[in-house]
């Protein structure tokens, strides 16, 4: 699954193309590396998303297509 579509259906961030943008502006490594928004994703990927000062840190444990709400908090756990 491409980062930018795996963000907005786990709901990390609400929307795919501030997901995009985020990407694009190297606020997001996939495994220690800036990642761009179409790098594919696989279980045990660890994501660390920059947002102003804040960093979180968070491992991916399931990839959901259409995840329903409940489902979408059981794709990731937050490692920081």
């Amino acid at each position: 699954m491409r980062l930018d579509k795996y963000l907005k259906n786990s709901r990390i961030i609400k929307r795919r193309t501030v997901a995009k943008e985020a990407c694009e502006a190297g606020r997001i490594q996939v495994n220690g590396k800036v990642a761009k928004p179409g790098v594919e994703l696989r279980t045990g990927d660890e994501i660390v998303i920059t947002f102003g000062n804040s960093t979180m840190k968070v491992r991916v444990e399931e990839l959901i297509e259409s995840p329903r709400k409940e489902d979408a908090e059981k794709m990731y756990t937050v490692i920081q």
